[in-house]
């Protein structure tokens, strides 16, 4: 990466840091679909997502984080297989139970469970480094074609997001999510990776 474009990333990670920590959303881009993202402790953030997205509030919020070890922050109740730490960074989203308190829909409640992955973006990643997890969803209207890049999510929410990261996905639609709280994983959605790996 040139000089300036390692300025350039900086000052717009900086950007994005700033709109996170004052209860802000962000767009965040992925390598499944373009997301927006807000602080998953801070009850409104997480009340500004649902209402962007006219989003119900039956449907609970995932997480990002930066790698496969950070998981380990979560405090977890559920065991994770060592193959989920092959597949990350990747379009894997595995529920899990926690004791962490998160922001109401972020995750479910008695017993709490969150949908936790690492995404395969370089940029991604590197915010998720500086801001620890983030509450995250795909950037439209629920109910509507997901989209796959900034340029998409500006047309549809304007100046509603404080701060767009720049990018596009690379599959065009959403991750694999599995539940771990099942023996063995159950697939509630099929996405680009296949469950149960064909060596386990």
């Amino acid at each position: 990466m040139k000089e300036t474009d390692t300025l350039l990333q900086e000052n717009n990670l900086e950007s994005a840091i700033d709109a996170i920590k004052n209860g802000e959303v962000i767009g965040i881009p992925t390598e499944t679909v373009y997301g927006i993202g807000v602080d998953p402790y801070s009850q409104t953030a997480v009340d500004k997502i649902f209402s962007l997205k006219e989003r119900s509030d039956t449907k609970p919020l995932s997480i990002l984080i930066s790698s496969f070890y950070e998981i380990q922050k979560l405090n977890l109740v559920t065991t994770i297989p060592d193959v989920v730490e092959l597949y990350w960074p990747g379009p894997l989203t595995i529920i899990v139970e926690t004791s962490n308190d998160f922001a109401n829909g972020v995750g479910t409640k008695e017993p709490s469970s969150i949908g936790v992955r690492v995404p395969e973006n370089e940029l991604a990643i590197n915010l998720l480094k500086l801001t620890g997890p983030l509450a995250v969803t795909s950037a439209n209207i629920s109910g509507e074609e997901e989209i796959t890049s900034d340029k998409q999510a500006k047309d549809i929410f304007g100046d509603k997001i404080s701060y767009y990261l720049s990018g596009e996905s690379l599959h065009g639609n959403g991750s694999t999510v599995v539940d771990l709280r099942v023996d063995g994983g159950e697939v509630l959605r099929q996405g680009p990776l296949k469950w149960p790996p064909s060596y386990c």
